[in-house]
């Protein structure tokens, strides 16, 4: 774990699950996660090449998210299952990765916003895990310490259980955007969802 720190926290803890940021021992945890998901993430995700699976791409990729978390561009939680071991911590070296979140392009100024992205390992899904790591990370990046305004989150219009989730967690349907990400060979339509946070704080000088 890093000394500097960042306006959101690098840890949080729910019922189930640990969010994780800042340590870069989780990288080779990350690579397999990775791997063991790379079919089932296809369907949902831009194409990445074979050597973003590779430990060295992983770690430049966990090194980064930690910068970006520090700066306050970007925050990266990896997502434990906090259950495992009677809920013992394990070295970095001894978990498992199950998924990710994803608070991206954080604009501060006029717009006070930025873009959820999630993945969760296809062994479980369907548990309300995501569910659970999102309400937690909206929780932290609308807190006084982070105090954004808006999050967006977009979608495929098939993937079903994307929108359910957004949907219980009280994200709004903005619209339809065309050929708005090329994924799996074509460019596809997302619906445009956002949520906002009734507390937000006003900076000063407003």
């Amino acid at each position: 774990m890093l000394g500097i720190a960042p306006l959101a926290r690098y840890e949080i803890t729910t019922a189930r699950l640990r969010l994780v940021a800042g340590d870069p021992g989780l990288a080779p945890a990350v690579c397999e996660f990775q791997r063991r998901n790379r079919a089932h993430f296809a369907r949902w995700d831009p194409p990445t090449a074979d050597s973003f699976y590779t430990p060295e791409a992983q770690a430049a990729r966990v090194a980064l998210g930690i910068t970006a978390f520090q700066n306050d561009t970007a925050y990266r939680w990896w997502l434990i299952d906090a259950t495992r071991c009677g809920g013992a911590r394990l070295p970095s070296s001894d978990v498992e990765v199950i998924g990710s979140l994803h608070f991206s392009q954080v604009s501060r100024g006029a717009f006070q916003s930025a873009m959820l992205g999630y993945a969760l390992d296809e062994a479980y899904v369907g548990q309300g895990l995501m569910s659970e790591a999102i309400a937690a990370g909206l929780e932290e990046v609308f807190s006084p310490r982070v105090n954004l305004h808006r999050v967006q989150a977009a979608y495929r219009p098939e993937n079903l259980r994307s929108a359910r989730v957004l949907e219980r967690l009280g994200f709004h349907k903005e619209g339809l955007a065309p050929d708005y990400l090329f994924i799996d060979g074509a460019w596809r339509a997302h619906i445009i969802t956002s949520l906002r946070n009734p507390a937000f704080v006003q900076p000063d000088g407003w």
